[in-house]
């Protein structure tokens, strides 16, 4: 009987493996008709990007938040990333921030049309605009104040401690607070700006922003797992100091090449410091997409809620041009969908929030890592792709005003958005603006061409956009061209020819002092007494700050140390030597010894280099303090 068992039993398994094949099959083909999951596809993507790790979450039309996660939370100790994975956010914070603004302003304690300087009337702001335009709540949020973006030394410093005061962030540098554009005209990205409203939170309520935040939007929104307040991995230092959290939950930073980077506290945390989950963004994105209520009772009024991404009253909105920011969103054209969105970047973090209300859809996504040269924007697309939402057909074309041709020339960004940066904006930050009598192109010196399609009027289509993208205005005599989130004024070419020749000049004037210097170092004839001597020596000198540099955290090119002490002293020593040498060559001219020497030669590098070396001092950067930058 055992004997028999056994051709039975096998018999019994070839019949089911008969019946199953077909089954298995067809199984198998559909799961590769369906393709790799968005699982695989993050997977694939952090390798291929060099990234650590990620998380992200999906809300769905049906309400569902969908979590995922990819990749190390700390790849030096290979910890894999979990979907509850807590993470910095960095600038995605100031969209939640924004909410906490207009709570304050739903309860009736603020308006959006209260001027700053009424609620922190301490101040040192510099509005050329005060008396018809003063700085508003409003253009806080949406970045229409006109105030510098942020200075070097807020952004890269080691000195701020987690609770250390707000205003300290406004004490280094004069004209820290120059309003540099009319507020409410242009929009001008502002970490400054978010600070201040950090400091009027406070002012309102009598108590840190991020308790007050915490407790009454955070809390009542339910995202428990989310905190304004300084937040640092287990394993650092700054986990001992006053005001911190340390919670092992949270992702280690990273940089290229898995070089980790911990939390540190900064000047200006109320711009950039927020820390959450993809499940708690779930919960923020569903309720930036509702109609601002809780439990049936109005949290936000319904107004500013409609108001989050649409931007207003500045000259491009005005103009007809639909892309701008709002009160808290930007709104982002791309890959043929159009949402509102706002990206972030932290020290070792990036991340992006979009929501898209007419089809009920939102995602999120933050990485561990910030890596220049990574592709992030392919995981926004797998984002999209995933969520299907229904792609825009491109704008149609339009006939173009008659007068479109009046705006060619070259364009520089306006308002820089560092002003202590301003030089450097205009020589290479400039863009040529072409019309062809069919379509306009940008021709930025650095960066790619870009053809625009005319849809009608002033307003312009980039190719890689669904709806316009582009506006051209006049403004008090003035050429402007905006896509709504940059501004750029038409300058005058003998202006630019003045700024390019002095730079190609100076250049070529250091250069000469470097080359025919080491030349005569080379073949021992260049003397103490030599017209290049103190120069060349001034340029040698440069390279002192380098090593101490290459040892220093680049978090602390902010502050004062010894390497950008260095800095101060052999920058500043530059053009002194090359005057020294300019005035060497004024008393040995018309000797017999120089007769048919280089001394004319000298006379003209001398001379072309310290004029580029005045023109930096000028506008600020020479000697160049970092801490003041």
């Amino acid at each position: 009987m055992k004997r028999d068992r056994y051709p039975t039993l096998a018999a019994r398994a070839r019949s089911w493996l008969r019946q199953a094949l077909p089954a298995l099959l067809l199984c198998i083909t559909a799961a590769h008709a369906a393709g790799p999951t968005l699982d695989a596809e993050f997977a694939a993507g952090l390798k291929e990007e060099g990234l650590a790790g990620a998380v992200w979450s999906e809300v769905l039309p049906d309400g569902t938040v969908k979590v995922g996660a990819s990749g190390l939370r700390d790849a030096a100790k290979n910890i894999p990333m979990q979907t509850d994975t807590r993470m910095q956010v960095s600038s995605v914070g100031k969209v939640a921030l924004a909410l906490g603004i207009l709570r304050l302003v739903s309860e009736d304690k603020l308006t959006l049309d209260t001027p700053v300087q009424q609620v922190l009337p301490e101040l040192a702001l510099k509005n050329p605009w005060q008396a018809s335009d003063p700085v508003r709540i409003r253009h806080l949020l949406a970045h229409t104040s006109g105030l510098d973006n942020v200075r070097f030394w807020q952004a890269f410093s080691l000195n701020p401690a987690p609770e250390t005061p707000l205003a300290e962030a406004f004490d280094g540098g004069r004209n820290l607070l120059r309003v540099g554009a009319r507020p409410g005209s242009r929009y001008a990205y502002s970490n400054m700006g978010y600070g201040l409203l950090g400091m009027v939170i406070e002012k309102v309520t009598g108590q840190p922003y991020e308790r007050y935040l915490d407790a009454q939007l955070l809390q009542p929104l339910g995202m428990a797992d989310s905190t304004f307040a300084y937040v640092t991995q287990m394993s650092t230092q700054m986990s001992t100091q006053a005001g911190s959290l340390a919670d092992p939950r949270l992702a280690m930073g990273h940089f290229e090449h898995g070089v980790a980077q911990p939390a540190v506290p900064q000047y200006l945390r109320p711009a950039a410091q927020f820390t959450t989950t993809a499940a708690d963004m779930g919960k923020l994105a569903q309720f930036l997409m509702g109609d601002g209520k809780l439990q049936g009772a109005q949290f936000i009024d319904l107004a500013l809620m409609g108001a989050l991404s649409e931007p207003a009253g500045t000259d491009a909105a005005q103009a007809g041009l639909a892309t701008g920011h709002g009160l808290a969103l930007a709104v982002r054209d791309r890959h043929n969908v159009v949402g509102a969105c706002h990206p972030g970047t932290a020290v070792g973090f990036r991340a992006m929030l979009c929501i898209y209300p007419e089809q009920d859809s939102a995602f999120f996504v933050a990485f561990n890592t910030d890596a220049e040269q990574a592709d992030y924007e392919r995981f926004n697309r797998l984002l999209l792709r995933d969520l299907e939402l229904p792609l825009r057909a491109p704008a149609p074309r339009g006939t173009p005003a008659p007068t479109v041709e009046n705006w060619q020339g070259v364009y520089v960004p306006s308002p820089s958005p560092m002003a202590s940066m301003a030089w450097v904006d205009a020589v290479f930050g400039f863009t040529r603006v072409k019309w062809d009598g069919e379509s306009l192109f940008l021709i930025p010196f650095q960066g790619e061409p870009k053809e625009l399609e005319p849809v009608g009027g002033l307003l312009f289509r980039a190719s890689d956009r669904s709806t316009p993208s582009h506006v051209l205005m006049q403004e008090d005599g003035k050429h402007v061209l905006s896509d709504g989130l940059r501004s750029y004024e038409r300058a005058s070419m003998m202006r630019m020819l003045v700024l390019w020749g002095s730079l190609a000049l100076g250049a070529a004037g250091l250069l000469y002092v470097l080359v025919v210097g080491v030349w005569r170092a080379a073949l021992r004839s260049l003397g103490r007494g030599d017209h290049l001597f103190a120069p060349l020596l001034a340029m040698l000198a440069l390279l002192l700050p380098l090593p101490f540099f290459y040892f220093q955290s680049y978090l602390r090119l902010g502050d004062i140390t010894i390497a950008s002490v260095l800095l101060v002293l052999v920058t500043g020593a530059l053009p002194l030597a090359t005057a020294f040498g300019l005035a060497r060559c004024w008393r040995s001219r018309g000797t017999a010894a120089e007769a048919g020497s280089w001394a004319k030669w000298d006379w003209v590098a001398l001379l072309a280099a310290l004029q580029l070396l005045l023109v930096l001092a000028w506008w600020g950067l020479l000697p160049l303090r970092l801490w003041q930058l």
